[in-house]
């Protein structure tokens, strides 16, 4: 159709074109070629603008049908205008096939558009329909398939479930006797902490007992010692009076023996001879132990005041080392 179309607009372009060319001023000749496109051009736009609308099934009402047979019209008119004019009746009916076979066209091409739409339409509402009719089909399968799965699926949870209620009947009645071992566990457990508790108990009351009776006992041999301490040191005191008793009273007796010694002595005099040297230390040992002076002790030695002296000395240097070896 579209071949037809483009054949009969160039047919009519150059038809018409020389007809405008003769009826149009010199100045605007070359706009003869205007009018034939425009006027095929609005039957281009019909044949499309048809086809749209057949093609959705729709139908533009009379304007589309005045549109398109005035353009038909226009068309025939112009291609054999030249021709009717000079009255050339073969060229009339020559230039006329193309404009009547471009109108024929747009209506057969119509009515064709609108029988394959309409045969298209029932086919795909005969497809539409079977699809429709498979869909059914595969839903109630699927359904049925479905249905099958719940069933299945039912019994295997029906079963899966009495295997968990027998599983959890056994897990119950093992952790009833895992609990009823570990209850007596736990209680033969606390019986032996509840033995061993008395035990620690009398344990830890006979050690508080021995312990009170090691404390007793301390305390008692402590006061002993207390008593021992207070009769040692009542002992020591009484030994120390009486030390200090006989130490009085020996040097009381040494007081009147150096004393009569040296009376003795004093009521001797000086020796008519002088004496040796060892009674004569002897005298003055004694002389220096009576407290005599050293010019009496060289008088009744009948030696020298300065020997007397010297002895005197060797008698004072010899009293300390005496008194350190008496301390040791």
């Amino acid at each position: 159709m579209w071949l037809i179309v483009g054949g009969a607009m160039l047919y009519s372009v150059l038809t018409v074109t020389p007809l405008m060319t003769v009826h149009t001023p010199a100045a605007w000749r070359w706009t003869a070629p205007i009018l034939p496109v425009v006027v095929d051009s609005a039957v281009v736009i019909v044949v499309r603008l048809d086809s749209v609308l057949a093609r959705l099934g729709g139908r533009g009402g009379a304007w589309p049908v005045a549109l398109r047979w005035m353009t038909g019209a226009m068309t025939l008119l112009l291609n054999i205008g030249a021709s009717a004019l000079v009255g050339d009746l073969v060229g009339v009916a020559v230039h006329s096939v193309a404009p009547l076979l471009l109108i024929v066209t747009a209506e057969a091409g119509l009515a064709y558009r609108r029988a394959l739409a309409a045969a298209v339409k029932a086919l795909e509402t005969e497809q539409e329909t079977a699809r429709l009719a498979r869909e059914k089909a595969a839903e109630e399968r699927e359904e049925a398939r479905q249905q099958r799965v719940r069933e299945r699926r039912d019994h295997e949870a029906a079963l899966a479930r009495e295997q968990r209620e027998h599983k959890a009947r056994l897990i119950r009645e093992e952790n009833e006797r895992q609990d009823r071992i570990r209850r007596e566990e736990r209680e033969r457990a606390e019986a032996a902490a509840k033995e061993e508790r008395e035990a620690r108990e009398r344990r830890e009351r006979e050690r508080e007992q021995q312990q009170a009776e090691r404390e007793r006992l301390e305390r008692q041999a402590a006061q002993r010692r207390q008593l021992e301490a207070k009769e040692n040191e009542e002992r020591a005191r009484r030994e120390r009076a009486e030390q200090a008793e006989r130490e009085r009273r020996e040097q009381a007796r040494e007081r009147e023996r150096l004393e009569r010694e040296r009376a003795a002595l004093l009521s001797a005099g000086p020796p008519a001879e002088k004496l040796s040297e060892a009674d004569a230390r002897a005298l003055v040992k004694t002389a220096f132990a009576v407290g005599l002076a050293v010019r009496v002790a060289a008088e009744l030695t009948g030696w020298s005041v300065g020997w007397a002296s010297a002895r005197y000395q060797e008698l004072r240097d010899a009293a300390p080392a005496a008194l350190e070896g008496a301390a040791s």
